[in-house]
């Protein structure tokens, strides 16, 4: 005896129909158009401010348009895609609100659910997009925009050479160097401390000390050793000739590592992260954050559109300037939060991971909220 067949309910495909084809493309061309406005804008200010930099430091023409304004402007483009994704949904929904175009489709039987399929595959497209270019691309650029500002712009040149750098190699080891200069990968003086049961130890101390970049070893002409009795704290010195050893620092680790991480791919940012997790960095966190940022702010691209649907497409007395006015106020208290957000993980208020998502929980919640309130 045959068991009987279990039917299970088809999911049915809404498909692309024609108001589909039409949201999408008001949809992709506000937002293609507010991002053009925005880039010129922001390439005429910085190109005015920097402008002395250029021409002090003679900047050639074509390094300019395609080592910084090209590898600069997706960065900036990926960072407030979302917000310029709300912007663009409040713009061109609220103009179709105000011209009855939205309660012409739901009285033509287009369910409110249904409308949002078009807006949801417009913002799969762009998060989709920013994602790929965080992950993979950006880093990539953001290596030749760093390599023109350390030999173009002055304010970064002097970022070259670093001083009074604190590091920790492995736990209850530290390295403390004054005036590194990532130039000649050569520091003034250079100490290396080691901690027992948080007790000074042991230290060596040299001057003039030259990494080199081929054998991955820290010289010196001579050092001076200090072990400390961690009972008696009694002090013996030693001194040498000829300090060379191997140290779990790279050069990279000493300059602007901010700058560092934001040059890295995932992949690549990941294994940094770890290793300096087993180091006990107290960057950690700070490192995490950029690597969260990287799939928050794409994904935040969801919930802001669900909010600037849902906000706009009611057809109120105000008009558009009414909605756009909302949904400015509610785009930049978003950015506000999530500067917050990553303040408290840098700090170590929250683990990184609950802070950089917190904002898109908090907003999704509205977006629903939102939603339920919409004209259905």
């Amino acid at each position: 005896m045959k068991a009987p067949r279990i039917k299970l309910p088809r999911m049915k495909f809404p498909g692309i129909k024609i108001v589909d084809l039409y949201i999408i493309r008001k949809f992709l061309g506000t937002y293609l158009f507010a991002i053009a406005i925005i880039v010129v804008i922001l390439v005429v200010f910085d190109a005015a401010e920097k402008m002395d930099d250029f021409i002090e430091m003679k900047a050639p023409l074509s390094k300019i348009a395609f080592q910084y304004y090209l590898n600069f402007i997706p960065f900036f483009i990926n960072q407030f895609s979302g917000l310029f994704t709300f912007i663009s949904v409040i713009f061109f929904t609220s103009k179709l609100a105000s011209r009855s175009e939205i309660i012409a489709m739901l009285a033509g039987g287009v369910s409110f659910h249904r409308l949002m399929w078009p807006y949801f595959l417009s913002s799969a497209a762009i998060a989709g997009t920013s994602l790929f270019l965080s992950l993979s691309v950006i880093p990539a650029a953001n290596l030749h925009r760093v390599d023109f500002e350390q030999h173009y712009l002055k304010h970064f040149q002097s970022l070259a050479s670093e001083r009074h750098i604190y590091r920790q190699i492995r736990p209850g080891v530290f390295v403390y160097i004054r005036d590194y200069s990532q130039l000649g990968h050569r520091a003034s003086f250079f100490v290396l401390e080691e901690y027992k049961n948080n007790i000074l130890t042991g230290t060596t101390e040299a001057a003039d000390v030259v990494f080199d970049p081929q054998t991955q070893r820290w010289s010196a002409p001579r050092y001076i050793h200090r072990t400390i009795d961690p009972i008696t704290r009694k002090e013996t010195f030693e001194q040498s000739k000829g300090l060379d050893t191997l140290l779990n620092l790279q050069p990279e680790e000493l300059g602007r590592v901010e700058e560092l991480v934001k040059t890295m791919n995932i992949v690549k940012l990941s294994h940094f992260i770890n290793q300096q997790r087993a180091k006990g960095s107290d960057m950690v966190e700070q490192f995490e954050v950029e690597r969260q940022s990287r799939f928050t702010y794409p994904m935040a691209t969801f919930v802001l559109t669900l909010i600037g649907v849902s906000l706009s497409s009611r057809k109120v007395r105000g008009g558009i300037g009414l909605h756009i006015g909302m949904g400015l106020g509610l785009g930049f208290s978003y950015i506000l939060i999530g500067r917050f957000a990553e303040e408290f993980a840098i700090g170590g208020v929250l683990p990184a991971t609950v802070s950089m998502w917190l904002p898109n929980i908090i907003y999704l919640g509205i977006a629903l909220y939102l939603y339920r309130k919409a004209p259905k």
